[in-house]
């Protein structure tokens, strides 16, 4: 595995003791990229991770080579699917796992954390939205279902006026900027003019797309398949996204995604997307 050394010294986290760097990565199985996290964690230093598919139950991740760098552990994980993790440098003041609104819904996809500051305290939601892929299955109404309670979570959240952060793999691509051909992608669960509708009544309420906050380019991409020489085309798509409440986002710094970690060998298909938050 070919990590390289110059990427540390062009991303090392400069800090004057008050930004708090929050990124996300859907990893794709964390025992299978463990080399990956780690180099990764020590090149971007960030402060709060959420993960994404790390696809092992709680008992199965490997927590003390991340605890030895530093950071604070929480999972919430199922076997062979699904999973999600936080890791923090700070100590969680509390964490809750599961998305409320439906109790019968056992997927581990989503885990709440706080942690404070020494001028207040943050909330992170680490979320893994459904893909809903066939759109002509039950998947479809199951993601929008998701999206629904994700709407509700928010608005009560929002209410306590405290810094919030929705971080993770939306499955959700917001628009035409945010894929290489969305002519491809229109029939695609994760571009249907429902998903996105459901995407912007979170922005409707007051939540910012830090990535697009610092920029208006496309093809800023987090994903690239597997399949069809998708990487070395870049006919990637931008699907994880950091969605800042509105105490969030007036202390973004910047805000930027790693997409170097996709050329490394046996790499996720999706990359680390982080953002720096100033906390004075």
């Amino acid at each position: 595995m070919k990590h390289g050394t110059a990427w540390a010294l062009n991303i090392a986290h400069v800090t004057n003791g008050t930004d708090m760097r929050i990124a996300t990565w859907n990893v794709n199985s964390v025992r299978q990229r463990l080399d990956h996290l780690l180099a990764w964690l020590q090149e971007r230093s960030p402060d709060i991770v959420c993960l994404q598919e790390i696809k092992c139950v709680d008992e199965a991740f490997p927590r003390e080579p991340i605890e030895a760098l530093g950071y604070n552990v929480v999972t919430h994980g199922q076997k062979t699917f699904n999973g999600v993790a936080l890791l923090s440098k700070y100590r969680f003041d509390e964490t809750t796992p599961r998305l409320g609104g439906d109790p019968d819904d056992l997927h581990a996809r989503f885990l709440e954390g706080v942690v404070s500051y020494p001028n207040g305290s943050l909330r992170i939601a680490c979320l893994y939205l459904p893909n809903g892929n066939p759109p002509e299955t039950e998947k479809y109404p199951y993601k929008i279902k998701w999206m629904e309670r994700l709407l509700e979570y928010s608005k009560e959240r929002l209410k306590g006026e405290q810094p919030l952060v929705l971080a993770g793999d939306f499955n959700v691509i917001p628009a035409n900027g945010d894929v290489y051909n969305p002519a491809a992608w229109a029939n695609d669960a994760l571009f249907l003019p429902k998903t996105r509708e459901h995407y912007r009544a979170l922005l409707n309420l007051g939540l910012t797309d830090a990535i697009r906050a610092v920029s208006d380019q496309p093809g800023q991409y987090t994903f690239w398949d597997y399949q069809a020489g998708a990487w070395p085309k870049n006919n990637g798509i931008r699907i994880d996204h950091l969605l800042l409440s509105p105490q969030a986002s007036d202390r973004l710094r910047d805000a930027g995604i790693d997409r170097h970690v996709r050329g490394w060998e046996k790499a996720s298909d999706h990359v680390p997307v982080w953002v720096d938050l100033d906390l004075n």
